[in-house]
């Protein structure tokens, strides 16, 4: 048996003596988000409460829950595994999924606050023709959804395995059941009141447990950064290869030409995410929107700091062997390195793996929770009260919809997700933002600061960047023709990169503008002006 076998053979046996504290951990977790799901629920009398929190939360509230929801399973574990196998080209996701904080920051939270009720449909059906838009919109963003889903199943059935030591794949896809079923339960019955304070509580957690991982690991090596950075590219057996950019994305132009993709995903992808977006109208008015992500930008800023901290830790303590043997897309490097950190053999370090694991699951919850809400919401407001319901539909007819479409996400996010497992959560989550910034942020910048767009434009920029970013993908090594892929054991991949940011965003504005160009509908110029002015003065907003 290889050393790195033994290794792992070693933390699925040292999760196992101690199961009984990872079990009590991980159910602490779930009963007590249970018990605040519960509360909210409670306290979620009309759509305004089930959609939006009753837009009650403080800027630094929604900060807060805005982080939680966007420090995902990719975040922790995702980057975390980049980090450990590929060295400087891993912590690209961290720079990327952080500067793309800006992009939303300066054109998007304060003009959507104010110009939307509930969706991203709401901005888009303000100037245009309600039924086509919003059902292109509703469309896109359970789209979205689904895509950032499946890295999130993946993650919790690597998770859950690792510590249970369940290396069936039936029992994996269990446990992606179970995270689909707790994630029905919670956005069924709290809607956002229960989400938010779902992600603010594992917000919390999520920073406690990166903060004291970073700091034993720095402790380690005597708070000595290059002391770290040194063991960890001796250790990673490619030596300065490790600490210089080209390990993961420079052995041929090809590899390159993928990094630019990525990074312009990143980058682009969070302006045009549905869950991120939404988060938006919880808050009162447009200045708390601009304020919870500036506090957003500051706490996820220090958390993607900390990721190199547990990327080069796991990288430096840890044999990549090891780490491969574990998951092959590096997906445990951060619960292996709280193993690692606290004594292989020690239950102080059985009590930071269990601690850590039950952070990151947490985590998984609380960003299922969001992603699932955002879908479910658009389905019930946009597609079935505004075009199925032509706006006839009561409140509670659009919640009990609202509440069906959660359970029909949920069923699909579980049944991808079990085919997901394998691969790099990270690399999943930078697909759907390559989705979104393809079909959502050119429709959005464009309804929002270009006069003459139309109907027919809002419609060929989201299908448009729709079908052919989901197009790519399918055609993509990512899904076959690769020994990491979806469906390793056949290849129909034509596409040779992983993400096609480069071809689909584009695309998805080049569609917008020539959709536009050749529509014969007049554009309505007073509710452009009306809109202009409402998105940035807020005056009529929500």
């Amino acid at each position: 048996m290889s050393p790195a076998i033994t290794h792992v053979t070693l933390a699925a046996n040292e999760a196992s003596e101690h199961r009984t504290l990872i079990i009590v951990l991980f159910s602490l977790f779930v009963l007590a988000t249970l018990g605040i799901t519960v509360w909210a629920g409670r306290q979620t009398k009309d759509a305004a409460d089930f959609y939006a929190g009753g837009r009650q939360f403080s800027a630094f509230q929604n900060g807060l829950a805005v982080s939680g929801d966007y420090m995902s399973a990719a975040s922790f574990l995702g980057i975390a595994g980049a980090i450990a196998l590929f060295g400087y080209d891993g912590f690209l996701y961290s720079i990327g999924f952080l500067v793309a904080w800006l992009v939303a920051l300066l054109l998007v939270a304060e003009p959507l606050r104010n110009s939307g009720r509930y969706t991203m449909g709401d901005v888009l059906a303000y100037r245009m023709r309600q039924r086509p838009v919003r059902t292109a919109a509703g469309t896109s963003t359970i789209v979205v959804s689904i895509f950032y889903l499946l890295a999130q199943m993946a993650g919790a059935g690597v998770l859950v395995s690792l510590l249970l030591g369940i290396t069936s794949d039936a029992g994996k896809i269990l446990i992606v059941a179970l995270v689909g079923v707790l994630m029905i339960v919670y956005v069924s019955i709290g809607g956002m009141k229960g989400t938010t304070w779902v992600q603010m509580v594992k917000a919390v957690l999520l920073i406690s447990g990166t903060i004291l991982i970073t700091f034993l690991v720095l402790l380690k090596f005597n708070f000595n950064i290059s002391d770290l950075l040194g063991k960890a590219a001796e250790n990673s057996g490619k030596g300065d290869a490790f600490l210089e950019p080209g390990l993961q994305y420079g052995a041929d132009n090809l590899t390159k030409l993928d990094f630019i993709s990525l990074g312009i995903a990143l980058v682009l992808g969070t302006a045009g995410l549905p869950h991120i977006l939404i988060r938006f109208y919880t808050v009162p008015n447009a200045k708390a929107a601009r304020k919870s992500v500036n506090w957003a930008i500051g706490i996820i800023g220090g958390f993607y700091l900390m990721t190199l901290a547990l990327g080069f830790g796991a990288a430096a303590l840890i044999s990549p062997e090891e780490i491969i043997a574990s998951n092959p897309s590096g997906n445990t490097a951060a619960p292996l390195l709280a193993l690692h950190i606290g004594g292989v053999d020690s239950a102080w370090g059985a009590i930071l793996l269990a601690t850590i694991s039950a952070v990151a699951f947490a985590t998984i919850l609380a960003v299922v929770a969001g992603l699932t809400l955002a879908s479910s919401s658009s389905f019930a407001h946009d597609i079935y009260a505004n075009v199925i319901r032509k706006g006839q539909a009561t409140e509670k007819e659009e919640m009990r919809a609202a509440r069906w479409a959660t359970v029909a996400i949920g069923i699909v996010s579980i049944a991808l997700g079990a085919l997901a497992r394998d691969l790099n959560v990270a690399g999943l989550v930078a697909l759907a933002f390559a989705v979104a910034a393809s079909a959502n942020l050119p429709t959005i910048l464009y309804s929002l600061f270009w006069k003459r767009f139309t109907t027919q434009g809002a419609l060929w920029s989201i299908y448009g960047g729709l079908i052919v970013a989901v197009g790519l993908v399918l055609f993509s090594p990512v899904v076959s023709g690769d020994p990491k892929a979806m469906f390793p054991d056949v290849d129909f991949a034509w596409f040779p990169l992983k993400n096609p940011g480069i071809i689909s965003i584009p695309f998805g504005f080049l569609m917008g503008w020539l959709g536009t160009v050749l529509s014969k509908e007049e554009p309505d110029v007073k509710k452009y002006a009306e809109l202009e002015v409402r998105s940035l003065t807020g005056t009529g907003a929500h």
